[in-house]
């Protein structure tokens, strides 16, 4: 099993465990259900705000601060892990797998990479249409 895939594994794991611990719907059902992908997925999009902004508050970005030690190498790593934890639950939530996100970010990187060479003029969402 490769790393992505097993960290998509794990977390499916935790996110089941964690919803029938906590009497919540059954994972299963939120990528078939459109009400329970919208509540869930705005969940995890508030989950990772905050994780957004305590990785903000990791980093010396108040410039009226006269304290320089304030970026928490440690806590900033910690964080975007976080981040990725409730990242690939909404990807799960999406009925997303591993492999598909995979291949969507190599289609994706693809046409990234052309509009960086092209100048990045104009931005198509055609292009989006064609990622899956």
């Amino acid at each position: 099993m490769d790393m992505l895939a097993e960290i998509f594994a794990r977390q499916g794991e935790l996110n089941r465990f964690t919803f029938e611990r906590n009497q919540l719907v059954d994972f299963e059902r939120i990528p078939r259900d459109r009400r329970l992908q919208n509540e869930w997925l705005r969940n995890y999009a508030l989950a990772m705000t905050q994780e957004i902004a305590e990785l903000v508050d990791s980093t010396n970005w108040k410039w009226w601060r006269t304290k320089v030690d304030l970026f928490d190498e440690q806590n900033l790593k910690v964080e975007l892990v976080d981040i990725l934890h409730f990242w690939i639950s909404a990807c799960q939530v999406m009925g997303l797998s591993a492999e598909d996100v995979h291949r969507m970010y190599m289609q994706k990187n693809a046409i990234n990479a052309r509009r960086q060479e092209s100048g990045y003029l104009e931005k198509g969402d055609a292009e989006n249409r064609t990622i899956g």
